[in-house]
């Protein structure tokens, strides 16, 4: 069982800060236990704002240790209103909270496609963090007239509902005090450990098992992910280095994934989008045009006007599931045959393919999402 936290919080966090923030000589890492004792503090809003931002920058400065990351995990975890739903097994797609935003997010479909072979996915996010701000599976799900306000126990009841069998659940709901955080997370701009971690809150769990489907871009990440997915609970994990981040590889070029199962050690897949017919000239489904409205503020936040952009992922979306060739439809082909081989419902990925064209074909999981 995890510690309390001490009586004065404030102390610690001063100790801490004392420690990490000295520069790039002299900063001192801190134990696991002491970052979640410190995040939890933060999360229950027992922290100074400002002390806050600096034990978040700090971190980031002096680049977070393992025990670092996993220490805020902990506390990520502990903190999280978690369930577990009846269904055997769970499929968790942590995708960017922050969102898309030079390309339509696919992901937010890939819930009632897989539910209808069979697999309960939860997906989870936000409204709008940074540093991305862009369009998430809430926005998109909600302009598809999904409901994205559920509890917890709404959401996992979703998944045991043989007409829906999936479900998204929103920060907001599984994690009100972390959620609070997000005006504070605009105004601290660079990414801190929460980007990192909070995609692995687990708020929905299978009761047998658990897999957690999430995406990288930087090299670093798939070692570190995998470890803190293991430290999450998680009995797979499955790390698809996506375009943006996300679970969705390039439509027109080679990628990989790494992946573990039963918590063993994770290894390294290729994966060419040609060897499952798929060829494309885009690496992942294009905005519209109209969608953009101006240069964007900086390198990362782009401006594109997001209900349009909503709208937009929404139909197109919508027209995919209900068999409409084209990028969105190979993304979903793509990423659903790496998800559907790694929890066991295919012997490899050209059979995932072939179960997920013909489900596509059907326009059977339109019927899904509502």
């Amino acid at each position: 069982m995890n510690a309390p936290l001490p009586a004065d919080p404030k102390l610690l966090m001063r100790s801490i800060i004392q420690r990490i923030a000295t520069g790039p000589d002299l900063s001192k890492d801190i134990s696991r236990e002491e970052a979640r004792l410190a995040t939890k503090a933060i999360i229950e809003n027992q922290i100074e704002p400002i002390q806050v931002g600096i034990f978040f920058i700090a971190l980031r400065m002096k680049r977070e240790t393992m025990d670092e990351n996993i220490g805020v995990l902990d506390a990520v975890l502990e903190t999280t209103h978690r369930i577990t739903a009846s269904v055997d097994e769970v499929v968790d797609i942590g995708d960017p909270y922050d969102g898309y935003n030079r390309s339509l997010p696919t992901a937010p479909f890939l819930g009632p496609l897989l539910a209808e072979l069979g697999v309960h996915v939860v997906s989870h996010g936000l409204d709008r963090v940074g540093p991305k701000y862009g369009v998430t599976a809430r926005h998109i799900l909600q302009a598809a007239g999904v409901p994205v306000d559920l509890s917890p126990a709404q959401a996992a009841s979703r998944l045991a509902d043989p007409a829906l069998g999936w479900s998204y659940i929103d920060q907001a709901l599984s994690n009100p005090g972390l959620h609070k955080l997000v005006g504070l997370r605009a105004q601290i701009i660079k990414r801190q450990v929460l980007t990192t971690v909070e995609v692995l809150s687990k708020p929905i769990a299978g009761r047998k098992k658990t897999h957690f489907i999430t995406g990288f871009v930087h090299k670093p990440y798939p070692p570190i992910y995998a470890e803190l997915a293991r430290v999450a609970g998680f009995d797979s994990a499955c790390i698809i280095r996506g375009v943006e981040g996300g679970v969705v590889p390039s439509l027109r070029q080679p990628g990989r994934y790494f992946h573990y199962h039963d918590m063993g050690a994770e290894t390294e897949v290729s994966i060419d989008p040609a060897a499952l017919g798929i060829v494309q000239d885009v690496r992942a489904v294009p905005l519209p045009g109209s969608v953009v409205t101006a240069e964007g503020e900086d390198e990362v936040v782009a401006a594109i006007d997001i209900p349009a952009t909503a709208r937009a992922a929404a139909e197109a979306g919508m027209a995919a599931l209900q068999g409409n060739k084209g990028a969105f439809y190979d993304a979903l082909v793509l990423s659903g045959a790496i998800i559907l081989q790694h929890v066991g419902r295919a012997a490899s990925l050209g059979e995932a393919a072939a179960q997920l064209r013909a489900v596509l074909d059907s326009g059977r999981a339109a019927g899904r999402v509502k």
